[in-house]
């Protein structure tokens, strides 16, 4: 009996090797095997943006940081800007970006594969500090700015025609709140986090008009290629298990309150 049981235990082992049993110790293995490329914006305050001391900081990242240190996977994440990151996901470049990306059904149709949401963010009209422009019925006949292919572009987009006013295109938050502080545009719209944030940060001379928010969306991070649903899968999880043992609170506590 002896014989035969030592004989089953080295059969078992044997198809357990060949097989590849799947204990924790085989998915922290399979993890750590791969550095995951995942690209963010430049300046998106207060999900992504550098620090006095030069280090890329905020919300995205922090939440990217402690979600892999929850599932045991390693990334590289790099910041290059919206546009880029698009395009280095759809290239293969990248295997996914975090860069405070709103989930909609226009950009899943488009190829865009959306993790859960992790933030709530409604967007907004931006004026110059000394503005007398109190709403959408202002702009008439005058210029806002906007930042390229972002949902405060698309908001903008829907009012122009109802409040007759013409868009003005921008590569960079930066550069589009330049241009309403200089007076090239008469406003810019812009996801209300970001421009609280920046506007408090910077010091800029800009005002948020709260009551042009938009109904919102979720943010959340996104692939591009069905093949990189393993990582969706474990950012998911530890999203998941962050926000339970109160890490998430806390990043989201540091950054907006």
């Amino acid at each position: 009996m002896k014989k035969i049981l030592a004989i089953l235990l080295s059969v078992s082992a044997m198809l357990c090797l060949f097989a590849g049993c799947g204990t924790k110790g085989d998915t922290d293995e399979k993890n750590s095997g791969k550095t995951w490329i995942i690209a963010t914006d430049t300046v998106f305050k207060p999900f992504e943006y550098k620090d006095a001391e030069g280090n890329l900081v905020g919300i995205d990242v922090e939440i990217l940081e402690a979600v892999a240190e929850d599932q045991g996977f390693k990334y590289e994440l790099n910041s290059i800007g919206w546009d880029a990151s698009i395009a280095a996901c759809q290239a293969g470049q990248a295997d996914g970006m975090i860069a405070g990306a709103s989930i909609t059904e226009e950009r899943k149709s488009q190829g865009w594969i959306f993790s859960d949401g992790y933030y709530r963010c409604t967007q907004a009209m931006t004026v110059a500090e000394n503005s007398d422009i109190k709403g959408f019925e202002d702009l008439k006949g005058k210029q806002v700015a906007v930042k390229t292919g972002t949902m405060g572009a698309k908001y903008a987009d829907s009012l122009k025609d109802q409040y007759g006013f013409t868009i003005a295109s921008f590569e960079d938050s930066p550069t589009m709140y330049q241009a309403v502080i200089g007076g090239q545009a008469a406003a810019c719209f812009e996801d209300t986090p970001v421009m609280k944030a920046s506007i408090k940060e910077g010091g800029l001379k800009l005002k948020v008009l709260d009551n042009t928010q938009s109904e919102g969306s979720d943010y959340g991070l996104a692939i591009f290629n069905a093949d990189n649903q393993e990582f969706l899968d474990m950012f998911n999880a530890g999203l998941k298990n962050i926000k339970a043992n109160g890490k998430y609170d806390e990043i989201i506590n540091k950054y907006v309150g």
